[in-house]
């Protein structure tokens, strides 16, 4: 393995799920929305030989490690520097008119994590950067220095869930200018009551989380990327979404949704008669990674996993 492939080299969640997940979709192309390290379209290019990849992520190191990991595969991989809400440009430009499947592991990767230099963890020295793309303007610095505390508050508070927001965002201005990973992580720390400390993991997780999805605007882009991958499936083609914070899975939960019910706001109890049309169905698959898993890989205990097969248009009034 390339020192490349290595760095970025770990354990896919729910490996064997999403390789079960596409099975029995058609030949053709599955879309790795979220390539990282390759991980999960290694398993899916070697579980069956008429599929192809294309793999989307804005890291140009993770596309790096993913074209060392899979070069063995030849041109059943093309890889993509964008973010996945770019996913209909992309699939132009590699002339990819319709998918079989569509992958999407949201978050970030263990990899991006372990490296202090990147300004991910709370637990190793770097700098506040925290940016998906390298080239990206936007960093942690400009969140943590540059926001005032009302609306670092409320960051901290919809994107972390933490319910110490104000306090941290109060000390975060308090204690500025903060420069590195460990200094943040200190400052939060330290704003939250001794008693909290002690439970529910490193106390500065949820704050690091919330600017990390603040920085990437992580949220904004699932909505319009779930569309258009469900839009460019086949009919039997599936979606697969693993999301690890509730904020992204209630996005997924509610396209998914949309697509299923067509967006029929007819009250239940009578017949739609608004003309929506279903286009997928929902897929019954375990939502959660097993407990093996999830003592073997941290990465897993936040998961969530929703999958829908795309299906032929049908008025909502028709379904069962």
């Amino acid at each position: 393995m390339s020192d490349a492939a290595r760095t970025f080299d770990h354990d896919p969640v729910m490996r064997d799920e999403i390789v079960e997940t596409f099975r029995d979709v058609p030949p053709g192309v599955i879309v790795d929305a979220t390539l990282g390290g390759g991980g999960h379209s290694e398993a899916l290019l070697e579980s069956r030989a008429d599929l192809r990849i294309l793999g989307l992520d804005r890291d140009p190191a993770a596309l790096d490690a993913a074209t060392a990991r899979l070069e063995r595969f030849g041109d059943r991989l093309m890889t993509h520097r964008c973010r996945f809400d770019e996913l209909d440009a992309a699939m132009a430009q590699h002339e990819v008119s319709e998918l079989s499947g569509a992958l999407f592991d949201l978050g970030v990767s263990s990899p991006q994590l372990d490296r202090a230099d990147r300004g991910f963890s709370y637990r190793n020295d770097g700098p506040l950067d925290m940016r998906m793309d390298t080239d990206a303007p936007w960093s942690a610095d400009d969140v943590v220095n540059g926001y005032d505390e009302r609306r670092l508050a409320d960051v901290i508070r919809r994107f972390g869930d933490e319910r110490f927001a104000k306090r941290i965002a109060a000390a975060i201005v308090e204690a500025r200018p903060i420069e590195t990973t460990t200094r943040l992580a200190e400052v939060v720390t330290t704003a939250i009551p001794a008693p909290a400390r002690r439970t529910g993991g490193h106390p500065a997780k949820r704050t690091f989380q919330a600017i990390r999805i603040e920085v990437n605007g992580e949220l904004d882009a699932i909505p319009d990327a779930i569309d258009a991958a469900i839009d460019s499936l086949v009919v039997g083609g599936r979606i697969a979404v693993l999301a690890y914070h509730s904020g992204e899975d209630k996005i997924v939960k509610d396209r998914i949704r949309e697509a299923e019910t067509g967006g029929c706001e007819c009250p239940p109890e009578l017949p739609c008669v608004c003309g929506a049309v279903q286009t997928v169905r929902i897929v019954r698959a375990p939502k959660r990674p097993t407990a093996d898993e999830q003592a073997r890989n941290r990465r897993a205990t936040s998961a969530r996993f929703r999958v829908a097969e795309k299906i032929a248009d049908r008025q909502v009034e028709e379904v069962d």
